[in-house]
C-alpha cells in the first residue's frame, strides 16, 4: 500500500499543478521558471526513467523528487541529501496580524530575502505555487512562508525563511501557523519536508505540531548525455 504523499510531486503535477506541469510520458516536471523539481509515474520503472531523460534533455540537471529508486545507467548522482517529511500532528493554525500576502509584484523582494537566508530554490515564478505571506519592517521583506507542492487533501508549506539580522522573533513560528491556517481553510492538511540534518527546523516543526512520517532522500541528478 503506498500513500499519495509517498508520490506528492507526481500527485501534484497531474492534478492541482497541471498548468504548471510538463509532461513527457511517465515524467513530469514544474516549468524550470516555477521550481526545479522532476519526478516520476509511480511503478514507470525504466520507461519513467527513459521519459526523463528526453523531457530534461542531454546532460541536463534536475531535482528528482518522491523517486526512491536508483537511476539507471548513464544518470549521474551530483548531490543527495537525506531528508524526512513530515505532517501535521496537531498544529494550531492562527493568522498573523504582521503578515501581508506575497504576489507576483513582491518576486524581487523575496528573491532578495532567499539570497540573504538561504532557504533552498527559489525561482521567479514559484510564488505562483500561491499562499505565500511575508513579514516587512520598514518596507524591507524581512521574513517569509508559502505553498508548494499540492497533492490531493495536502498542502506542502515551503520557502520558510528569516532575514538573518531578525531570527530569534518568532516569524518563523508564526508565518508556519499562518500559511497552515490557509491550507486548512481549503480543507487539506499541511506538511513539509526539511533535511534530517537541520535539527532546529526539525524541533520548531515539533514544537509546532508536524511529526515524522517518513525519511526520504533528495537528489540532483545529471541525465545522460
Amino acid at each position: 500500500m503506498t500513500h499519495v504523499l509517498d508520490h506528492a510531486a507526481w500527485a501534484a503535477l497531474t492534478g492541482a499543478h497541471a498548468h504548471l506541469a510538463e509532461v513527457h510520458g511517465a515524467a513530469a516536471r514544474y516549468h524550470p521558471d516555477v521550481a526545479a523539481f522532476a519526478t516520476l509515474r509511480p511503478g514507470s520503472g525504466a520507461r519513467g526513467w527513459a521519459d526523463l531523460a528526453e523531457l530534461a534533455g542531454p546532460g541536463a540537471e534536475v531535482a528528482v523528487a518522491g523517486v526512491d529508486a536508483t537511476p539507471p545507467e548513464g544518470w549521474t548522482v551530483v548531490w543527495s541529501l537525506d531528508g524526512v517529511q513530515m505532517v501535521d500532528a496537531g498544529v494550531s493554525p492562527a493568522r498573523d496580524p504582521d503578515a501581508v500576502h506575497l504576489t507576483a509584484t513582491d518576486v524581487p523582494d523575496m528573491l532578495d530575502l532567499v539570497a540573504r537566508s538561504e532557504p533552498g530554490p527559489f525561482r521567479k515564478r514559484t510564488v505562483e505555487f500561491g499562499g505565500y505571506l511575508g513579514v516587512r519592517r520598514g518596507g524591507t521583506l524581512i521574513a517569509m512562508a508559502g505553498e508548494r507542492v499540492r497533492p490531493p487533501g495536502w498542502s506542502e508549506i515551503s520557502a520558510v525563511c528569516t532575514d538573518p539580522a531578525h531570527r530569534g522573533r518568532g516569524h518563523a513560528s508564526r508565518l508556519i501557523r499562518a500559511v497552515a491556517a490557509g491550507i486548512r481553510d481549503r480543507g487539506e492538511v499541511p506538511f513539509l519536508h526539511t533535511a534530517a540534518t537541520n535539527t532546529n527546523a526539525i524541533r520548531l516543526y515539533t514544537a509546532l505540531g508536524f511529526e515524522v512520517r517518513r525519511e526520504t532522500l533528495f537528489r540532483v541528478l545529471r541525465a545522460p548525455a
